[in-house]
This record gives structure tokens, C-alpha cells and sequence, in this order.
């Protein structure tokens, strides 16, 4: 009899559910709006409840708690979006199907799919980040997911400033944070509300994105040392960013330590948008 295995990759605009065997043949895939968690998980309750699956990995927006040791284990925290904050997300799950669960975040979800099936295929580390609306890290070290008392915030690590960009940053929190000065919306704001697709691939606009992402890279081989960083998400599709965050990295660098070869170490998304969804799936595998 064949086994099924369910996958859940919870984005801020969608969620998308799917069941695979052992294979990772897809049996049935769908795609729900992100609203509200009563519309929204019904319609992902409805979806499993026509599959008999032996195990079901989650790979959530966040901030989630990823701790097992905390009261609010499973629950998405302190989250923007409306309506979501402090959702007990896994708890809602196991009340209707008592199976094992992978819980871990959308980065770590993709980070897990690259290592296994994708970009870093053959190795046992990398680092996935997604440049978006956005920026998050996935970390897999030892072929094991990162998580400790929380789960990393990649794009939360403090950047030196680029010297001719006078932004100030879009992070609410920290304003000159990775996300603050390389996300799409302080791209965006950086050039006074010009898109990123619709900035010349020859404007200073992408040296100074480069420099950061190119930071971000050094400090993630000086602390993590992985064998992959591996770009996914919208502004990431730019690839004229890859030349220059490469040649931006060795400048940073200044051959301090050994790395492979930067065309095989900075490299970008393999999987796309499957990434994360065949993370889930190995994830369950592993949970069962």
C-alpha cells in the first residue's frame, strides 16, 4: 500500500497544501488565500481530512514558536498579519488529524528542499535566503534544520551602511537591519517609489542592494561556514545581483578564509517555488 504524506507551506498570502507518496509524487495540490485563520485553516482542514497521510510537515510564515521545551510550542507569535498573532497553529492541526508533525519555518522548509533535492544537493549544509517583500534565512548545518530557543532571523542581522546610501531603512524595528536596506520595499523607497523590476539593471540602485546581500553572505560564512547560500524570492530573480554580489563578497572578504568556488557558493534557488513544499514533505518522511 502506498504511503501518503501531507505538506503545508504557509506563506502571508497563501497557503499551499499538497499530498505526495513516498516518491514525492504529487497526489493533490491546491492553494488557499491567506485571510483570516478561521476561513483559512477550514479550508486547509477540508483538504486533509480527503487524505489518509501518514505524517504532514509545516513550514510557516513567523515568527513561530519553534522551541519545544515553551508553553506557546507551535504557535505563530508576534506576526503582522492580521488576525494570526499568537494562532496556535499546530495545536489547531493535531486536535483533527493525530499523526506525526515536522513544524518549522517557510525558510527552513526551502533551505531543507535545496539541501536534499535542489541547489545543494550532495551537501550537508546550506543557507536558503529569500530576498522579497522580506528577507528570511533558512539554516540547515550537518544536515539537521537550525532551531534553538527561537528559530534565526537572518534578516534581522545589523548591516555596516554601503558609504553613498543615505537611506535610513524601511525596518520598523531596527530601520538598518538586512531587510530594512535590501528588501523590495526599501529598494523601492531607496528610489523614491520606483519598483524593483522597473529599475535600470544598470543602476547604482543595484550595487548598493548587492553590497548588503553580499555583507549578509560574509557574515553567514564567518558564523555558519556552510557549503551553499542559496538565493530564492522575488528580488533575487534579478540576475544581474549575482555578478555583483560574488565580486561585492570577495572585496568584503578580502580572502580571510577559504571558500569554494563563489559561482558554485552564492547561487540561486534551484527548486523556484517548490522549494519550500518539498521541504514539508521530507520533513513528514523524517517525522513519521
Amino acid at each position: 500500500m502506498t504511503k501518503l504524506y501531507g505538506a503545508i507551506e504557509a506563506g502571508g498570502t497563501k497557503f499551499v497544501c499538497a499530498v505526495a507518496d513516498e516518491n514525492l509524487n504529487i497526489v493533490e495540490r491546491v492553494s488557499i488565500p491567506t485571510t483570516v485563520p478561521e476561513e483559512t485553516m477550514s479550508d486547509v482542514f477540508k483538504f486533509f481530512e480527503k487524505h489518509e497521510v501518514q505524517a504532514i510537515g509545516i513550514a510557516s510564515f513567523g515568527p513561530i514558536d519553534v522551541n519545544r521545551k515553551s508553553s506557546t510550542y507551535g504557535y505563530l507569535t508576534n506576526t503582522p498579519k492580521p488576525g494570526w498573532k499568537n494562532y496556535d497553529f499546530l495545536g489547531e492541526m493535531k486536535k483533527r488529524f493525530d499523526v506525526p508533525y515536522a513544524w518549522t519555518t517557510d525558510v527552513n522548509g526551502a533551505a531543507y528542499g535545496e539541501l536534499k533535492k535542489g541547489a545543494a544537493l550532495g551537501k550537508d549544509s546550506c543557507v536558503y535566503l529569500t530576498v522579497g517583500t522580506g528577507i528570511g534565512g533558512g539554516v540547515v548545518i550537518n544536515g539537521k534544520v537550525i532551531e534553538g530557543y527561537g528559530h534565526p532571523e537572518i534578516g534581522h542581522i545589523i548591516m555596516r551602511r554601503h558609504p553613498e546610501d543615505k537611506y535610513e531603512g524601511k525596518c520598523p524595528f531596527h530601520h538598518d537591519c538586512l531587510e530594512g536596506l535590501a528588501a523590495g520595499p526599501a529598494i523601492e523607497a531607496r528610489q523614491g517609489g520606483v519598483k524593483a523590476y522597473d529599475i535600470p539593471k544598470d543602476d547604482k540602485a543595484w550595487e548598493i542592494v548587492a553590497y548588503y546581500l553580499a555583507q549578509a553572505c560574509v557574515d553567514l560564512t564567518l558564523t555558519l561556514s556552510p557549503e551553499k547560500i542559496i538565493f530564492g524570492g522575488g528580488v533575487s530573480k534579478q540576475e544581474q545581483l549575482f555578478p555583483m554580489i560574488r565580486e561585492s563578497f570577495k572585496k568584503q572578504m578580502n580572502d580571510y578564509v577559504p571558500t569554494p568556488d563563489l559561482d558554485d557558493y552564492i547561487v540561486h534557488v534551484e527548486l523556484g517555488d517548490d522549494a519550500g513544499i518539498t521541504g514539508c514533505f521530507l520533513l513528514a518522511m523524517e517525522a513519521e
